[in-house]
């Protein structure tokens, strides 16, 4: 096997760049800029396992739930979280970005209305643990 040149780093000796932010603060800083509306975070730290926060907000129309997840895949990228994973942006109706340690949706009005999400994950589930 050849050398490596003395010049080359390998991509184990690469320096990784920590988050400055938060997440949330990143993706709640984001969804205000992007003009989202009614913006409801949830901790769930300790209810779930799949993520610490999840963040539920509407945009005006399908055009709007689409810009509004293009510009977060875009900050979360900046910020050094890498590229979420992301559902539904054919559509727009319901897109929900998956950043890891936050999930969030963005819904069209009458979407989330029908779906009602977010108080699923508000409820006191302490009165239900034995």
């Amino acid at each position: 096997m050849a050398a490596l040149p003395e010049n080359t780093v390998t991509q184990s000796e690469a320096p990784v760049a920590a988050p400055e932010r938060p997440m949330i603060d990143v993706i709640l800083d984001c969804l205000d800029d992007a003009k989202a509306e009614e913006v409801v975070a949830v901790d769930i730290t300790g209810k779930s396992s799949l993520a610490d926060h999840m963040v539920v907000a509407s945009g005006r129309s399908q055009r709007h739930v689409g810009a509004v997840a293009d510009q977060m895949i875009t900050a979360l990228r900046d910020a050094g979280y890498g590229k979420p994973r992301v559902e539904g942006l054919p559509h727009c109706d319901w897109v929900l970005v998956d950043a890891g340690d936050v999930i969030v949706h963005i819904f069209r009005p009458e979407v989330r209305e029908f779906y009602n999400i977010e108080k699923m994950w508000q409820a006191d589930f302490a009165a239900d643990a034995h």
